[in-house]
């Protein structure tokens, strides 16, 4: 079994910055792309940004300039940095993981999401 644990949600004005964390542990061999999500109240969920276990990124439009996805894999842990915060960015944030068990069996893993909220 694999579990993801967030940190870093909480309350910051606009224009501020917030740092996500999350770790995932477990029946771990490997992990392939890790990445962010989030839903705002009344919206689907939407990626944020993505990271592979060679660091290549992908980000949503809507992110790009702003956030900074890493990783460090000694740790299986994936980071978002947060800057130039918007209200629009509002939202539950969760982590994903795709891994490969101990077992040599592939599956993808979602953390229990961590609150944003950005005030203007």
């Amino acid at each position: 079994q694999v579990q993801l644990v967030e940190s870093g949600g909480g309350l910051v004005q606009a224009g501020g910055s917030l740092r996500l964390s999350c770790a995932a542990s477990g029946s771990i061999f490997g992990i392939n792309t890790m990445g962010w999500y989030r839903r705002a109240p009344g919206e689907v969920r939407e990626l944020v940004a993505t990271i592979t276990s060679g660091g290549s990124t992908n980000y949503a439009d809507s992110v790009k300039g702003r956030f900074t996805i890493s990783r460090d894999n000694a740790k299986n842990t994936v980071y978002l940095q947060m800057n130039s915060l918007k209200p629009e960015d509002t939202a539950v944030y969760y982590c994903n993981a795709n891994v490969i068990s101990t077992r040599l069996t592939y599956s993808s893993y979602w953390g229990q999401g961590t609150q944003v909220t950005v005030s203007s």
